[in-house]
């Protein structure tokens, strides 16, 4: 973990003066340190409405929020807004911009062309997620044409990890239990 240079209240304050000004990123605070967050194009919008749509035909009880706000990390002090959150349909009626992510079942981050991919999707929000207890983290992948799926967070870390390339059936385990066909996928990469 990194030093702060900021206080979680003092990101709140800039990410709400940030949201106002531009139109063009979204900011994010994990493992201490501040990060932008690129503004989705068309084929991530794309990959997006297809997990709503898939966890709405095959787990009606549940919704896929998008751009949800979560208190992360251990203690809560992280802020990151993940493409979907998976819960419970009424989990975030009534919470702020930034929600306690105790339901959440599942996030969903989907890669960018950014260049903090690799740093941010890959290294921190495995990590923060796990060590805040979030059952399933989905990386749908378009730099390597993968999805991963990390399971059983322990400890800070996700247990299981399991990739298979656009196009494979892949099990979400419990507590969401659903096998996701990823050849459409295959549609929405650069």
């Amino acid at each position: 973990m990194h030093e702060s240079l900021m206080t979680t209240e003092e990101f709140e304050e800039l990410a709400r003066a940030a949201d106002r000004i531009s139109e063009g990123v979204r900011l994010e605070f994990i493992d201490g340190q501040l990060g932008a967050k690129a503004m989705p194009d068309g084929d991530h919008g794309r990959i997006m409405q297809w997990l709503i749509r898939t966890f709405l035909l095959f787990r009606p009880e549940l919704f896929l929020a998008a751009e949800q706000g979560l208190r992360v990390e251990r203690y809560q002090k992280g802020r990151a807004r993940p493409d979907g959150a998976l819960a419970d349909s009424e989990a975030f009626v009534g919470q702020g911009e930034w929600a306690d992510p105790a339901p959440v079942l599942l996030v969903v981050e989907v890669t960018s062309n950014d260049q903090d991919t690799e740093r941010r999707d890959r290294q921190e929000k495995p990590r923060a997620y796990a060590a805040t207890g979030i059952p399933i983290y989905l990386l749908i992948d378009r730099d390597s044409c993968e999805v991963t799926v990390h399971s059983s967070p322990q400890s800070g870390r996700y247990e299981q990890i399991l990739r298979v390339p656009f196009g494979a059936t892949v099990k979400l385990p419990e507590p969401v239990n659903l096998e996701l066909d990823t050849d459409p996928l295959k549609n929405w990469v650069r």
